[in-house]
């Protein structure tokens, strides 16, 4: 016989904003990216090669990111009781590790051509990378009005991503020019290894805000002292403690907690209040409390002030 659980919050994500926004970054991704490749074989541009690498690394990032997206809006079940929304974290975790590997690959490879520089086709580096530019000041825009709809670390990720592409670009324009005054072919492995560094940087905070929610760590947005506080002003509360407070995934935090109350006062107003609070005030929708008497459930000896309190 099938069990149905009720939800009070919907562990879902219904994100138009950001399915709307993902494909067309998706589609304009791929296209210039096959540009990109074709363009730098030919040229011969360690820069535009390895902004196409990235650009690779973009496609893949936003066909992931596709998949959580659509991922978050199934519904709980027997074994999923929180949906799948945690797949965005992950999807943002492996988007952000591949940005770090693809920049070391890039700074490895510059290394190699700076002992050993090439010749570069500067008019065909020049005028793919100028498209780029465009292509990437657009995608930009788009992803950077769409974090500001619907908060989504999928989202973000694909920005820093889309930035990277951006100074990239820059980067590549800046190298042609001066190759062409200079004749220092040297230039285009030393920019693409600036671009690496920027691109770790990107992948770097990526990959700490997903490690921080996989780890169940306390939302910077949040002082978890002042919540203690707060609950414990509740009338009736004593006392608050085993308090755990973590993020499922953007935008939807779960809270939990025991709390020892007077025996003159009603559970389920203590309950009540105390979710009230946490959503009214911190925005925290979901949450758990668990009222306990020292006298019945076992604290030691920090139940036993409480003990001493009461009688």
């Amino acid at each position: 016989m099938k069990t149905y659980d009720y939800h009070h919050l919907n562990h879902v994500k219904e994100q138009q904003s950001s399915k709307k926004t993902m494909w067309i970054t998706l589609i304009l991704t791929l296209f210039f990216t096959i540009v990109e490749v074709i363009g730098g074989l030919l040229s011969h541009s360690l820069a535009l090669l390895s902004d196409s690498a990235h650009m690779i690394s973009d496609v893949l990032a936003l066909g992931l990111s596709m998949t959580a997206i659509y991922m978050a809006t199934r519904n709980p079940d027997g074994k999923y009781t929180f949906g799948f929304l945690r797949f965005e974290i992950i999807a943002s975790f492996l988007n952000g590790l591949a940005l770090a590997v693809i920049a070391t690959g890039i700074f490895i490879e510059g290394i190699k051509r700076m002992v050993n520089p090439r010749e570069v086709d500067l008019q065909l580096m020049l005028t793919i990378a100028s498209i780029g530019l465009v292509v990437n000041i657009v995608l930009t825009i788009v992803l950077s009005r769409s974090t500001k709809k619907e908060e989504n670390l999928n989202i973000k990720s694909a920005l820093w991503h889309f930035i990277g592409d951006l100074i990239s670009s820059v980067g590549i324009i800046v190298s042609a020019i001066l190759i062409h005054f200079t004749g220092l072919y040297i230039l285009d492995p030393l920019i693409s290894m600036i671009i690496g560094v920027i691109i770790f940087s990107g992948g770097a905070k990526i990959i700490r805000e997903s490690y921080l929610i996989l780890m169940e760590s306390v939302p910077d947005k949040y002082d978890l002292d002042s919540i203690r506080h707060d609950i414990g002003m509740v009338e009736g509360v004593e006392d608050v403690h085993e308090m755990h407070l973590w993020t499922v995934t953007s935008g939807h935090y779960s809270l939990t907690g025991h709390v020892f109350i007077r025996k003159d006062i009603e559970p389920f107003y203590v309950t009540l209040t105390i979710s009230n609070v946490l959503k009214e005030k911190y925005g925290i929708e979901h949450s758990t409390i668990q009222i306990e008497n020292p006298a019945i459930h076992d604290h030691g000896e920090y139940g036993k002030q409480f003990l001493l309190h009461q009688a």
